[in-house]
């Protein structure tokens, strides 16, 4: 009875072979597939297809962007006071002594860089190419600081030349970049004195890195332009304090006319005596610069509403795209992931750059060492012309020896490649008798009920 059961099993097992598992792998049955092993050359020679990765939409490069605002130039307001009777002489009210100080950088003032320009190595081996400099203008801006591609936003303000070049070496170093550069003021703005009355023309004149003494503003505004030398005065208003200087003391006194200026200082020259004239046109001033700052905040802030404007309209915009790509309707080039993975899945290839064989491997949990065959590791890449439809270039790594998985990283990927990896022997097997031991049993079980 026995005997007779084990018969029965081993008919069943062989009227069942045909569904007993059957593996995948990579065969050639059909002539058109064309297996190569992957090496230094053949990755080359994959490579060379061409692909151009797709874009990212043109609102991920773009900014809401800023702006400098001109100031537009007013002109000072005229003179309306009445000539005043003469006095018998005027006060010397001499300014105190401006401190020796290294020049500050300040904001709209221009910095110039110059940084080293070398040709390539050839050229630079054979000596037939010189360095050059490479010279850039940046002006600091409102908060006090120059935007340096590659680098950044580097803060300068209040700082003198020296410790600016010491702050921009630090940030070159930080960055990895050639520290050579030389820095230099190109242009005064921040820092300046104005100068009117009876001088030739009325004048805003910069303070730059060597000190503006009064003889100098005098000149730059074309002189003193008065008949009367008795009773002019050199008026001089500095951080809410008058003083005044006699035109005949200071054609007299040669350290008056060496009187250095400060920044923000104010010169008036008075052919009256009055000191109320000369604190009319400060106030004057005053008021012209109180207006022009409360013109320059309002466009500042216009400017800053334009700009979250077209801040929130980026976002927008990016979330738009972003929902589309979740709902998969942005168009997209795939690579697809099968065989002993962890998970067998549709690998999206990146934007703006191409994607590795080892990219696509590991991307979700990589493939099973207990199942998977690093030997038998496959790119299957369908030729893309008409006359060989059909035609398929499996590309095959071997990775049973680990240094092999480097070829993986330098592997690049083309859309609708299929990255296949076949299973060990050993799981085959297994996966075998997993199919076929449960039906010998219930097959036996039967045939002993039977009996």
């Amino acid at each position: 009875m026995l005997a007779r059961a084990f018969a029965i099993l081993g008919l069943s097992f062989v009227t069942g072979c045909g569904a007993i598992y059957v593996p995948s792998k990579v065969s050639d049955a059909n002539g058109k597939v064309r297996v190569v092993a992957l090496n230094a050359e053949s990755v080359l020679a994959a490579n060379t297809s061409v692909y151009q990765p797709k874009q990212l939409p043109a609102v991920f490069f773009q900014t809401a962007g800023s702006a400098g605002l001109a100031q537009a130039a007013r002109p000072a307001p005229s003179p309306t006071l009445d000539r005043p009777s003469r006095p018998a002489s005027l006060e010397l009210r001499e300014p105190p002594v401006v401190p020796s100080a290294p020049y500050e950088i300040g904001v709209g003032d221009v910095l110039l860089l110059a940084t080293r320009d070398v040709g390539n190595t050839i050229e630079e081996l054979s000596g037939l190419l010189a360095a050059q400099n490479r010279r850039q203008g940046y002006t600091v801006q409102d908060d006090g600081a120059i935007a340096i591609p590659d680098v950044g936003r580097v803060p300068v303000a209040g700082l003198t030349l020296e410790e600016a070049e010491a702050r921009l070496f630090q940030r070159l170093l930080d960055n990895q970049i050639d520290p050579t550069f030389s820095l230099e003021i190109a242009e005064f703005n921040s820092k300046s004195v104005s100068i009117g009355g009876a001088v030739g023309q009325p004048a805003i004149i910069p303070l730059s890195l060597s000190p503006v003494t009064l003889d100098q503003a005098l000149s730059a505004a074309g002189g003193i332009q008065t008949p009367d030398l008795d009773y002019a005065s050199i008026r001089i208003y500095r951080d809410g304090s008058l003083y005044q200087i006699p035109l005949t003391d200071y054609l007299q006194r040669a350290n008056l006319q060496k009187t250095r200026l400060a920044a923000g200082d104010s010169i008036f020259v008075d052919t009256e005596y009055e000191l109320s004239r000369a604190q009319a046109y400060f106030d004057e001033q005053i008021q012209i610069a109180q207006y022009n700052q409360t013109a320059r905040i309002q466009a500042l802030n216009e400017l800053q509403a334009e700009v979250n404007l077209r801040r929130a309209n980026l976002q927008e915009a990016r979330a738009n795209y972003q929902a589309q790509s979740d709902f998969d309707a942005v168009d997209r080039d795939y690579v697809y992931v099968t065989g002993e993975v962890s998970k067998p899945n549709r690998f999206a290839l990146p934007l703006g750059r191409t994607a590795s064989l080892a990219d696509a491997i590991y991307n979700d949990g990589g493939f099973s060492s207990q199942t998977g065959n690093p030997a038998q590791i496959y790119v299957l890449r369908a030729s893309n012309d008409p006359a060989a439809f059909g035609a398929v270039t499996a590309w095959h790594l071997n990775a049973r020896n680990a240094a092999n998985m480097t070829l993986a990283t330098r592997f690049e990927l083309r859309p609708n490649d299929v990255v296949f990896i076949a299973e060990q022997p050993v799981t085959r097997w297994n996966r075998t008798v997993q199919q076929i031991v449960p039906s010998l049993l219930s097959q036996g079980i039967s045939v002993a009920s039977a009996q």
